[in-house]
């Protein structure tokens, strides 16, 4: 009997979209004080899934402990702003988010948690942390 072929939906050009596209700086000033967290919480995150080209929404959360830097808000809106077009899947989008904030701002440590909006009757959230643990 012969095998069926099976047609994949994801290619890995899917995966890997909006990963390494260029986004506006996040910029930061320097941090007066110690010891001390932050909670950034963006309440109108919005992307496109890759495969389905339509919108994602959600609500990204950063919270950081910042050592010499802090983000600068007004450059962080910019940023997130610039997802808006992006194609990216909700996964890579938080640890990119994680990965960039952390480039940025060097914190402590920091948490970037996505919460996106229910879709086909399934709510997600993501969480990254950082520095990374390896396994």
């Amino acid at each position: 009997m012969p095998k069926a072929k099976i047609k994949r939906e994801y290619t890995p050009q899917h995966a890997v979209s909006g990963v390494s596209v260029e986004l506006p700086e996040i910029e930061t000033w320097e941090n007066n004080y110690r010891g001390y967290e932050i909670t950034i919480t963006i309440p109108e995150y919005t992307s496109i899934c890759p495969r389905t080209h339509l919108p994602d929404f959600g609500t990204i959360t950063i919270h950081y402990l910042p050592d010499e830097l802090c983000l600068e808000l007004k450059s962080l809106k910019y940023y997130i702003l610039a997802y808006r077009n992006l194609g990216i899947f909700y996964e890579n989008a938080v640890n990119r988010i994680l990965d960039d904030v952390a480039r940025a701002c060097r914190p402590k440590w920091a948490v970037v948690r996505g919460e996106f909006t229910t879709r086909g009757g399934m709510h997600t959230t993501v969480e990254a942390r950082y520095p990374r643990k390896l396994r």
